[in-house]
């Protein structure tokens, strides 16, 4: 369904997103592998911080078209092409519906959702034949969650376009990857006040990530323990699925 990529030394890939978290980690697994890096996040200061030498530190805004723009010119004259788009930036915040405020789901949106499409749009024409794009989504985004009022949605939004984009480039030989990982300990998932089953590391996330270029498949999805048993209630219908999802997260 995708190209298949096991072999990283020397691929060109530009990692957005890669300050903290899944990224960071990324990033330096994909160091490690031999891979040609360009970085990118808001903090500068953070890329340079992870002590990456050799790798292209390109600071940009998610949200802002010129931005990106600037950022994928510097990075196609410094390489001379990109192998492969990972967008990994994104926000969270629990939200019940006591607490809803539209300018906060707003704001998570735009980074989760409306970021992809933007950057998306900056890189399309360049993507190449045997690489890609992939996108960083969640097992959040499958069906609607407990306290996801807008982290959900804007994941939802995030693996349908991601399916679109697939059917559409796919013919072309050019890949499109939906990453859906279940819970990793980062500075965003610190917000939660509930238990986090089957929680991951970044650098056990990261790894789980690049393994799952392999085999071409479309959705790379990890820990598997979690996300099979998240599959399968998603198959569900309505009249079963809330009445479990309620009893099983306390919502």
């Amino acid at each position: 369904m995708n190209p298949a990529i096991s072999n990283w030394r020397g691929k060109r890939v530009w990692l957005v997103g890669a300050s903290t978290g899944i990224g960071a980690a990324t990033a330096r697994e994909l160091h490690r592998r031999g891979a040609r890096l360009a970085l990118s996040a808001r903090n500068a200061e953070r890329l340079r911080g992870l002590g990456l030498a050799d790798v292209l530190v390109e600071p940009c805004d998610a949200t802002d078209p010129a931005s990106l723009a600037h950022a994928r010119d510097a990075i196609l004259a410094a390489f001379g092409g990109v192998d492969l788009v990972i967008y990994l930036a994104g926000d969270y915040v629990p939200m019940r519906v006591e607490h809803f405020d539209l300018l906060t789901a707003e704001r998570v949106i735009e980074v989760n959702f409306s970021g992809a499409l933007r950057l998306t749009a900056t890189v399309l024409a360049h993507l190449q034949t045997g690489g890609g794009i992939a996108f960083v989504a969640s097992v959040a985004g499958y069906r609607g969650l407990p306290k996801a009022l807008c982290y959900g949605p804007g994941k939802a939004a995030l693996i349908h376009f991601a399916e679109c984009l697939h059917l559409e480039l796919a013919p072309k030989g050019v890949g499109v990857w939906l990453v859906n990982p279940g819970f990793v300990a980062t500075r965003l998932t610190e917000k939660n006040d509930f238990a986090m089953p089957a929680l991951l590391t970044p650098e056990q996330a990261s790894i789980a990530l690049l393994e799952g270029f392999r085999d071409g498949c479309f959705e790379i999805h990890f820990p598997r323990r979690f996300t099979l048993l998240m599959k399968l209630l998603a198959l569900l219908p309505y009249r079963w699925y809330f009445p479990l999802v309620r009893r099983f997260s306390g919502g």
